[in-house]
């Protein structure tokens, strides 16, 4: 399949709650995704009900091929977990996917996006510096929530 054949061929929805399973599966064997406690299928639920209709699903004859967690605070937009099966990438699949969610966060008229990347895989900042992403010069810091 020439990759304009894919691309051109995913159908591009809303994720929903009962795609769980087939998202979590592809996050699994994607490399780059890092998957945690926040990433249950009751913790996923709330997310999606807390930013309806931003995250989205990418599918090829039925079957979901790629994914993306889509969300904001008001201010800014966030994606994470953005995750095409192996066989699809190359092919449009991601760029459908964040244009979806870009699409959505314009209706809820936020201005900036930010996401997640590993330091450590050097794959996953190409993808997304080559996308006009850039590293701002703050640092994100994390505690937990006893």
């Amino acid at each position: 399949m020439s990759p304009e054949a894919s691309g051109a061929r995913c159908r591009v929805r809303a994720m929903a709650a009962p795609d769980y399973a087939e998202v979590f599966a592809l996050w699994q064997r994607s490399d780059g995704v890092g998957l945690g406690e926040s990433d249950t299928a009751e913790a996923i639920d709330v997310f999606l009900a807390r930013n309806p209709g931003l995250s989205a699903v990418a599918e090829v004859g039925g079957e979901i091929v790629g994914a993306v967690l889509c969300g904001h605070d008001g201010r800014r937009g966030f994606l994470h977990h953005l995750a095409v099966s192996a066989p699809h990438r190359r092919q449009g699949v991601a760029r459908r996917l964040i244009d979806f969610c870009f699409a959505e966060l314009a209706r809820e008229r936020i201005a900036k996006c930010n996401i997640f990347v590993h330091r450590d895989k050097p794959e996953s900042i190409a993808f997304w510096t080559h996308d006009d992403w850039v590293a701002p010069s703050w640092q994100i810091m994390q505690k937990r929530v006893p």
